[in-house]
């Protein structure tokens, strides 16, 4: 009798995948200050785009709003790491009660080169993805009283539609964008507008380039690609529209409970990756998962150690 030979089937981890330093950044903050004032917390928004870390935080006493309208007075509150408005820091100002920003602060850099933009009479293109929380608080950090403008692009036509009269122009973007895509729409706004000003450094932030470059590689070397990641995280859906442009099949889930069997069937290799407000417990849950279905290999791409932390307010430090 002939044994039929089994398949060798692997598992193979993006590195780095996960957690960043303002995802990390906005979590200690959050739960530094149920321990130091007890629940409840408020939160403006999402303080991250995940449903495990939102629901977990719920659990502990955060109540997450949508204005700052709903905190009540002598509550703490926390803004979210995408970042607000002026106009919402404002507001918060006027109240009687206690916030901590939890803004990343690479969104906070960008906030600052518009205003510096601003203070040196330059209309500004902002490239980014109308509606995401990132873009309207940095949409709202151009001053009311400035002379100058502040532009949204998302793709070629927005900026073939652009007319700017000033000759003074200057480019921002989202943090968390497509590194190709960005760089597309960059070098269009250098044709058009040849004098146009750019940050020193990228906006886009370390962990969403090394995220990227990072499933670019596991593209290479997986015939699936498992991207880790809520529906509403920007990051995380570049990265599955990153696998899929490299010509792999890419699936963007929650947890363990959105992976499609059928799509495995065939599968011999498959890649996890997780996007920047991904707890690494899930992916743990989705190996877990897959060990059984015969993926019983797990190995890691080349090392590549982010090291980059963030202080957190002096007020929970001490």
């Amino acid at each position: 009798m002939i044994m039929k030979k089994e398949l060798h089937k692997e598992i193979v981890l993006a590195n780095p995948r996960g957690f960043c330093a303002g995802v990390d950044r906005a979590i200690d903050i959050v739960e530094k200050s149920l321990d130091k004032f007890k629940e409840p917390v408020y939160v403006r928004h999402q303080v991250v785009h995940n449903k495990k870390v939102v629901e977990d935080l719920e659990k502990k006493g955060v109540k997450f709003v949508k204005e700052v309208s709903e905190i009540p007075d002598n509550a703490v509150a926390i803004f979210s790491a995408h970042g607000v408005s002026q106009k919402v820091e404002d507001e918060a100002k006027k109240r009687n009660f206690m916030y901590f920003d939890a803004t990343c602060p690479l969104v906070t850099k960008v906030h600052l080169e518009v205003q510096k933009h601003a203070q040196k009479g330059r209309d500004i293109i902002l490239i980014g993805h109308k509606g995401h929380p990132e873009v309207i608080g940095t949409l709202g950090r151009h001053p009311s009283n400035s002379n100058t403008k502040i532009y949204l692009v998302e793709n070629n036509d927005d900026i073939k539609k652009l007319e700017i009269s000033s000759p003074e122009v200057a480019y921002v973007t989202q943090t968390t964008l497509s590194v190709d895509e960005t760089r597309e729409l960059i070098n269009s706004l250098k044709e058009k507008f040849p004098g146009i000003i750019g940050p020193s450094a990228d906006d886009i932030c370390y962990a969403t380039q090394n995220r990227q470059d990072a499933v670019k590689q596991l593209s290479l070397e997986c015939q699936i690609v498992l991207v880790i990641g809520s529906q509403t995280s920007s990051n995380s859906n570049r990265l599955k529209e990153l696998a899929e442009k490299c010509g792999t099949k890419s699936f963007l889930i929650d947890d363990k409970t959105d992976i499609d069997l059928n799509s495995l069937k065939d599968a011999t290799s498959v890649g996890i990756t997780a996007g920047a407000s991904a707890p690494e417990e899930i992916v743990q849950e989705v190996i877990s998962f897959l060990v059984p279905l015969g993926f019983n290999t797990v190995r890691n791409l080349s090392e590549n150690n982010e090291n980059m932390t963030f202080k957190l307010p002096k007020e929970l430090t001490s």
